[in-house]
């Protein structure tokens, strides 16, 4: 094993950068690879394609004989660009993304073949859904579930496959994937709204949630992952001591990017271009071997979708240029973690942010509105929202190297904060000319100017304002955005619904004029919703004692944060808002905690095996040559031996005290998780694995990391972090 360690290193010094040479501009390629608008009108009758248009814009329903005619100009247009086959493209409850191709060529007898595609494949199949996550909706004996098209997210042509992306239900309606809840949450929030907006702008039809991720990772030799076990099973170092040099310099943020680093992200910035990816930004992060990359923000759907498939292809390009891209939140002890930052905003068909202040006193009261609300449905929700960035791997991430806590709160700033102040004490009731005029122009029409140079952020605010959008940043790198996405949205949702039926009745009932209403029920909202907005450092211990007597929640593991998904508010709020109904939310909670569990099971076996079948016979064998030269010495100088070897002698009690605390830790491992394997309610065999199994790791991981500061660096087997963090 040590020989395949600096085999793997040499290797990784032997290799350079690939080639890129593109001589094309990115304009001229961008979206060459989807059925979009312009390819729509050129393969499409004018009929056919405003049927797309119509459904991608309003969500109306496409006939199926006009679907006849869609399937056969996309068949078209995917064989002119070199695509043999087809596939529905959906994602799972796995967290990846699933597809099966089917080739268009098709057999009419006589020796003579066509190629075929029709409406009927475009809109559904019928894929084999018995292996596929479903948390008791469906018996593993009933295999069928159906992925429908959906076409708000254009098709795309990836290599030589038409993939179109598509919903996964079961036989019986409920939703097996991210994207049916996350579909149905775009919609809700739409509604919801344009509904509040119709006090601001009679003209506003239609309301997109928007998104912009950011896609942290790191990249490390490929021949380096496959010498360690840990990470190729994983995706995470499960030992291994830190090196003297780690990210402590800050030489790595914002640094030149290393060559093949950057090879690598040229060629993957090519592919992204061709799959209609904005991607626009690139560069290292704080950790080394760690990078960034993130895009112009997108409608949510659309932009959840661009992030699973990037994922794909990043994993995909990587392999050409001998990388493993480690997309675990927590893949190194002791330097920073990865996320994926969701940048949401509102955003009106008419082109207004509803995040961004506007130019007269009327769209700063419309951003306020929805400001406001954001955070009051944060406030109320603050829990679930935990919840949704909640996983065995982000549990490492969150709290730790700049991550957000587990404590959700809300950072806006201090210049905002004094407008929420000044807007609290609003007159209660009917407001006088003077306090109208005073509102608007001192408070409501400054906050164009405050915004400004409202620049100050702050790293470990999980859910912060950032000028014009919110940045929920406690989403992991691993996680798919629909998860976050989906809970945000119906949050707000219901927030404005709240709000606009609080508004209503001050105007129907109080008389009040609109705006006094509206200044009113957010007077109230800012109160009640004080306790979620943080200013501060959120590591700290006074945060913790401060979030307790706020009574904000410190759900710092997986099985605590899940609870909530299945609690009575949480199933109403999904099921009143047509979001998913109790079956599904309580499905999800069933996968998500027995992911929970397959994640930790699986770390404790290969943990395990890595330390009796690596680490300790390796001890051993570095203890033999002590006791080697222990015996020699004695042979040599006779009595005199035990001075002449008092630092061999305490070496080799050392070692023997180490392997047998590992030994010892892994068999209590192995016995407890037997006992945890035992019970049959997933959310107590959750809550074992966390609290019996999961602590021994650190014991174990303990032990193994002091070895490997005292066994010869020749004969240790694992690559060490200074090899995987600073081999380029």
């Amino acid at each position: 094993m040590s020989t395949l360690r600096f085999h793997a290193v040499k290797e990784s010094f032997d290799r350079g950068p690939l080639k890129i040479d593109f001589k094309e501009r990115r304009s001229a390629i961008f979206g060459s690879k989807v059925f979009n608008e312009m390819a729509m009108r050129q393969y499409l009758t004018k009929e056919a394609c405003n049927s797309v248009m119509d459904a991608n814009r309003f969500g109306f329903k496409i006939d199926r004989t006009i679907a006849d005619h869609i399937a056969a100009g996309m068949k078209e247009w995917a064989i002119s660009k070199g695509a043999t086959h087809y596939t529905h493209w959906f994602q799972p409850l796995t967290g990846a993304t699933a597809e099966k191709h089917d080739a268009f060529f098709e057999p009419v007898g006589g020796g003579v073949a066509i190629e075929k595609f029709d409406g009927g494949q475009l809109v559904q199949q019928e894929p084999d859904a018995s292996s596929f996550p479903h948390g008791g909706i469906r018996n593993t004996f009933e295999a069928r579930g159906y992925t429908a098209w959906d076409p708000t997210s254009p098709a795309f042509i990836y290599e030589t496959t038409l993939c179109i992306p598509t919903v996964f239900v079961a036989y019986t309606g409920e939703a097996l994937d991210y994207k049916t809840p996350l579909l149905r949450a775009l919609q809700a929030v739409d509604n919801a709204a344009v509904a509040v907006c119709k006090y601001f702008d009679k003209n506003v039809r239609k309301v997109n949630a928007s998104l912009g991720w950011e896609q942290e990772y790191f990249l490390v030799d490929s021949g380096l992952v496959a010498s360690r076990p840990d990470i190729v099973l994983t995706g995470r170092t499960l030992l291994g001591h830190s090196a003297a040099k780690g990210q402590q310099l800050d030489d790595h943020y914002f640094g030149t990017i290393p060559n093949r680093a950057m090879a690598y992200m040229r060629d993957l910035e090519n592919e992204c271009m061709l799959l209609g990816i904005p991607v626009k930004t690139r560069h290292n992060e704080v950790a080394p071997n760690q990078f960034e990359l993130a895009p112009i923000f997108d409608e949510a759907n659309l932009a959840v979708d661009h992030n699973s498939l990037l994922m794909d292809v990043m994993s995909k390009v990587a392999e050409r240029h001998h990388f493993k891209v480690l997309f675990h939140e927590k893949p190194f002890k002791g330097v920073n973690g990865s996320g994926k930052h969701n940048n949401w905003s509102l955003g009106t068909d008419t082109g207004v942010n509803l995040l961004s202040p506007g130019k007269t006193p009327m769209s700063n009261l419309q951003f306020l509105t929805f400001f406001i609300n954001t955070i009051k449905a944060v406030h109320d929700n603050e829990e679930l929202l935990r919840a949704a960035v909640a996983s065995a791997s982000n549990d490492h991430r969150l709290g730790a190297n700049e991550a957000p806590p587990a404590i959700m709160s809300v950072f806006i700033g201090q210049q905002l904060s004094s407008v929420l102040n000044e807007l609290e004490n609003v007159t209660d009731g009917k407001l006088s000319p003077a306090e109208k005029t005073d509102l608007k122009l001192n408070v409501v029409g400054k906050i164009p100017e405050i915004l400004l140079d409202n620049t100050d952020r702050n790293r470990t605010s999980p859910f912060a304002f950032t000028g014009n959008k919110f940045e929920f940043r406690a989403v992991g790198s691993k996680a798919n955005c629909a998860n976050p996405m989906t809970v945000l949205n119906t949050i707000v949702a219901k927030q404005l619904m709240d709000f606009k039926e609080e508004v209503d009745v001050l105007i129907e009932k109080k008389k009040l004029k609109k705006d006094e209403a509206i200044f009113n029920v957010l007077r109230e909202y800012i109160k009640i919703s004080k306790s979620i907005l943080f200013e501060g450092n959120g590591y700290s211990e006074a945060w913790e004692k401060e979030a307790k007597k706020r009574k904000l929640s410190n759900n710092k593991t997986t099985p605590e944060a899940l609870k909530v998904k299945v609690s009575p508010k949480v199933l109403e709020l999904f099921e009143n808002l047509g979001v998913m109904n109790k079956i599904e939310s309580q499905a999800r909670y069933e996968i998500e905690m027995e992911d929970y569990i397959h994640r930790i099971q699986i770390e404790g076996r290969v943990l395990g095996d890595i330390a009796r079948n690596h680490v300790v016979p390796t001890a051993v064998r570095y203890q033999n040559r002590l006791i080697e030269n222990v015996k020699g010495l004695k042979e040599i100088f006779g009595t005199e031996f035990k001075e002449l070897a008092k630092e061999q002698l305490n070496l080799i009690k050392e070692i023997s005290s180490h392997i047998e605390s590992i030994n010892s830790n892994v068999t209590k491992m192995i016995q407890v998780r037997k006992e945890a394997n035992k019970i049959e309610k997933v959310d107590k065999k959750a809550m074992a694995y966390c609290n019996t199994v999961k602590p021994l790791f650190d014991e174990i991981r303990y032990h193994c990391d002091k070895l490997e500061l005292l066994v010869d660096d020749e004969l240790w087997p694992l690559t060490k972090y200074r090899e995987l963090l600073f081999v380029k």
